[in-house]
């Protein structure tokens, strides 16, 4: 059942509490709803609050919404809305019905203020409430409830994790929540099956838990789905990525060698599989092989993107990473991306398809070079060591605990004996990627496959870091605009200041 009491404003600061320092402030605007963000350290506090605040609808009429909020709920069964196929349906349904309130009691209202109030009910009840507010924010990378009497944190891409001034007031009000994302998607979660992965319509992952098994109470975990993603521009602007290295990747990729991204979680390697997306040319076929899409590749190329499937309730009906592989290869693929290498089928298939001539760019989870060749030599993936030397890069993510920053920690090439040789390695005090040796397993096979000589290459990088700096200079940072570039240089149009 849908609660008959809603908190009429956000969890208020305790008014003693001084504020120490203003980090950050931006607003929103969400459906007509004005919401103003205020990133706050206040004295005596760990960690600085993420404030949501509406800005064009006042306490006065937070109470009024309110009343309207219980007389909706009163005239309308709360079967109905739980059990409208999807959360559009039901604001449709129920549009007209929350309008009339809202001009009985708002009657000189117009159009524009009756829409943004209508809006208002509407995300308090039948969307996901004021999660939705956090949803919209483009700097949020994962929304977190840990249960009902802990208010929410966030973790931003500026500030790291942040303690918001949301709560939702009741344990059922999140088992509710999670249950309607569920339903959207053909999953349950209940007492017997306590543990869900899903994901919004937006692409957003969610993970829910239910008491007793996350013991203090129900949980909500969403990783959101990057809108506007990470691009080589961005990487380069934000010291991830050093324009030399980047250069590098982009002449191994043009020329179709094999990349492994490592990194332990939240490191950044899906953010780092789409940089180096952001290299491939437009005549090639591209297979992507995800759990939940995360990807987004230019539009300009051809890109097939594949996810898996859970089994439904009775156990039926589940598409794997394995099952995706094996069949991606029957599609004639030039390049095949593969959100992560987790099994030891799943790595034999990957390995396989790089020695009968494909192009393979995946994600492994290891914190450096060295521990990927760990990870894939010994169980459970267990590869013979010989068979890697078919994969010729591993780069390297990490994330600064203290700091929040992403880097890449190392760039390696693999050797024909299957190990990794260091080729640019981060100095974490001056935070720079440095070169640390000279490639020769990279060159060797440029040169083999290409007839590329050492200075056809030198010469290759040279043009390569001029483009890049272009790119950062004239802030080309949407994936779609460098897609754009990227056609017109392998066209061998482009023409740069």
């Amino acid at each position: 059942m849908l609660e008959t009491s809603y908190p009429t404003q956000f969890e208020e600061t305790k008014k003693d509490k001084k504020v120490e320092t203003y980090l950050d402030k931006y607003k929103l605007k969400i459906n007509d709803i004005l919401v103003e963000i205020n990133i706050v350290l206040y004295e005596d506090e760990p960690t600085p609050k993420y404030m949501v605040s509406l800005t064009n609808i006042s306490d006065a009429t937070k109470l009024i919404l309110e009343k309207i909020r219980q007389e909706f709920i009163s005239r309308v069964d709360s079967k109905q809305i739980e059990n409208a196929n999807n959360a559009n349906e039901s604001k449709d349904k129920f549009q007209s019905e929350i309008t009339t309130l809202i001009k009985k009691y708002f009657p000189s209202a117009n159009e524009e203020t009756t829409n943004m109030l209508v809006n208002y009910i509407i995300q308090e009840n039948l969307g996901l409430g004021k999660i939705e507010i956090l949803l919209k924010d483009i700097f949020l990378e994962e929304i977190v409830v840990n249960n009902h009497s802990e208010a929410l944190w966030v973790y931003h891409k500026k500030h790291g994790w942040l303690m918001t001034n949301i709560k939702l007031i009741t344990e059922a009000k999140i088992r509710h929540y999670a249950t309607m994302i569920g339903r959207e998607v053909g999953k349950e979660i209940t007492t017997l099956s306590p543990l869900m992965d899903a994901h919004l319509s937006t692409g957003d992952r969610v993970n829910s838990t239910l008491y007793p098994i996350s013991s203090k109470g129900n949980t909500i975990t969403i990783r959101k789905f990057s809108a506007d993603p990470w691009t080589i521009t961005k990487f380069i602007k934000d010291n991830t990525l050093s324009v030399e290295a980047a250069a590098f990747i982009w002449l191994a990729v043009q020329n179709e060698l094999s990349v492994l991204v490592a990194g332990g979680t939240g490191s950044g390697k899906t953010s780092m599989l789409n940089v180096v997306a952001n290299f491939f040319p437009p005549n090639q076929r591209i297979l992507s092989i995800e759990d939940t899409r995360e990807l987004t590749l230019p539009s300009n190329l051809h890109w097939v993107p594949m996810e898996t499937r859970l089994p439904n309730p009775e156990g039926k009906g589940e598409i794997t990473m394995l099952d995706l592989l094996v069949n991606s290869l029957r599609m004639r693929p030039d390049r095949i991306l593969v959100g992560e290498i987790r099994r030891q089928k799943e790595a034999q298939v990957v390995l396989e398809a790089m020695h009968t001539g494909h192009s393979v760019y995946a994600t492994i989870h290891a914190n450096n070079a060295d521990e990927v060749i760990v990870r894939l030599t010994n169980p459970p993936i267990d590869i013979p060591k010989p068979m890697i030397s078919s994969l010729s890069i591993i780069i390297a993510q990490s994330r600064n605990r203290r700091t929040g920053k992403r880097r890449t920690l190392q760039i390696a090439e693999v050797t024909s004996t299957g190990d990794a040789r260091i080729l640019m390695q981060l100095n974490v005090g001056e935070d720079k990627l440095e070169k640390m040796s000279d490639s020769e397993a990279v060159l060797e096979r440029l040169k083999l496959y290409t007839g590329l000589s050492a200075e056809n290459i030198a010469k290759d990088l040279e043009q390569k870091t001029r483009i890049l700096k272009w790119l950062v200079k004239n802030n080309i940072e949407n994936v779609d605009k460098i897609g754009a570039v990227m056609s017109r240089y392998y066209l061998g149009n482009l023409k740069i200041d």
